[in-house]
This record gives C-alpha cells, structure tokens and sequence, in this order.
C-alpha cells in the first residue's frame, strides 16, 4: 500500500491507502474536537481563529493557535525530512518511520488518560499541538507517496477537485479521459466518505472510551503498515494449498 511512489502507483493502491488514512484523519479530528475542541485537519479555520484573536487583541489565545499551526507545519516539514533521508539508505524505512511516530504519538495520547488523568484540564494544548503534529505527518507522507493524489484532511481542497471534476463529465464522453476523470471522481468520493465514517465512529467511540479511541486509528495504521506483509503471506499460502 505504501511501497510504490508517485506514477508507479496504481489506481487501487490510492483507493485502498485514501480510504483508510481519511478514516484515520476523521477519527482523530472527532476525538480531538470532543476532547479539546481543537480542529485537527483544518488550518484554514485556524487562521480564522488567529485573525479573531489577534483582532480582539487575546494574544495569549492567538499565541496558542499560531502554536497549532506551526505543529501541522513541523508534522510536514518533519515527515518529509524523515522521507528524504530514508529513501536514500532503505526505500520501505521512508514510510515506515514516519507511520510509525504517528501511530507512537496516537498510543501516547490515546493512553495518556490512563497515567494522567488529568490531561484533558492541564495540557490540552500538548495535545492539541500532538494531534497536528501528527496529522501534518500524515499528510504530508500520502500526498508525497501518491504524487499530490491523495489528500486525506484537506476536504477543501478535495470538495474544489471534485466540483472540477464533475464539470467535466460533460465534454469527455467518448473521450481517452473518460476512465481518468471518471476514477479521480471515485477516488474523492471515497476519502470524502471514510473521513466522515471515521468522525461518526469516533464520535460514537468517544462516549464509551474518551481519549483512548485514538487507539482506534492507530490500530488502522498498523494494519495499513503491514497490509503489504498480510497480503504477500495470504498468496504464499494459497499457493502452498493449491500444490
């Protein structure tokens, strides 16, 4: 799911990573907002906040949302350092290690309720600034693996997309762009759809778990980490039971 890059890609890979990553970025930004009211995919609302504080002259306030920005920036800026120098020793370290911090920072925070109880009231913006942190990670790793195909928490930028693309349906009939634009539409459609299953899950999750739902997304990780192993053992085996 990871291991190919940019036009060695194909379609199904990027169905199958999109649709779970938008989960995971769905799940963390419900749990994140039900937590500690802090939107987790959505820098543009917070330029909107920082534009507010700043104006109703609440530094403090505009100094904590500057602070979320900047973690979504250094979650990027982080995940394609890590990318870069990977790639260069071992081609599969340059998706494992950055997958692997953000599943780390997911059973940090997921389990941090367990061993302080009180994080919710004395370090909500540890872990607001953790969840960005993790979700530029993520972003910026599937938008450099898919060639900028793939987005899983930019919903803006996607709803943009597929408006283009739909306006397109009308002038390709019998066209060779017919079966691109056609999937690109399917492509949208299902990251649009998994982050808002992934909202609803951790919404109904949250009331039963609280911050340990976000052990939840870091259980899809894992999975999407090992989907290549599970698939290449699964045929090894069949096979070895067809012989």
């Amino acid at each position: 799911m990871f291991r190919h890059k940019g036009s060695g890609r194909t379609h199904s890979y990027n169905l199958k990573l999109a649709s779970i990553l938008s989960g995971v970025a769905g799940t963390v930004n419900i749990t994140s907002v039900l937590s500690v009211s802090t939107l987790t995919t959505n820098i543009t609302g917070h330029f909107a906040f920082l534009s507010e504080e700043i104006f109703e002259r609440n530094f403090n306030a505009a100094f904590i949302v500057l602070s979320y920005i900047f973690s979504f920036l250094l979650g990027a800026f982080t995940s394609g350092l890590m990318t870069e120098i990977a790639s260069r020793k071992k081609h599969y370290l340059s998706y494992v290690i950055p997958i692997s911090l953000e599943i780390s920072i997911l059973l940090a925070a997921g389990l941090s309720q367990i061993f302080f109880p009180k994080i919710l009231q004395e370090y909500q913006m540890l872990l607001s600034n953790a969840l960005l942190f993790a979700m530029g990670l993520q972003n910026a790793l599937v938008t450099k693996i898919s060639d900028s195909v793939v987005r899983t928490t930019h919903l803006t930028g996607l709803f943009t997309d597929l408006g283009i693309n739909l306006s397109q349906l009308f002038f390709i009939k019998g066209n060779d762009n017919d079966i691109k634009v056609k999937r690109s539409i399917f492509l949208k459609l299902a990251i649009i759809t998994c982050f808002f299953l992934g909202g609803l899950i951790g919404g109904f999750l949250y009331i039963y778990f609280n911050l340990k739902t976000l052990l939840f997304p870091a259980a899809l990780l894992l999975f999407a980490l090992w989907y290549d192993r599970i698939l290449f053992r699964y045929y090894s085996l069949k096979r070895k039971l067809r012989h």
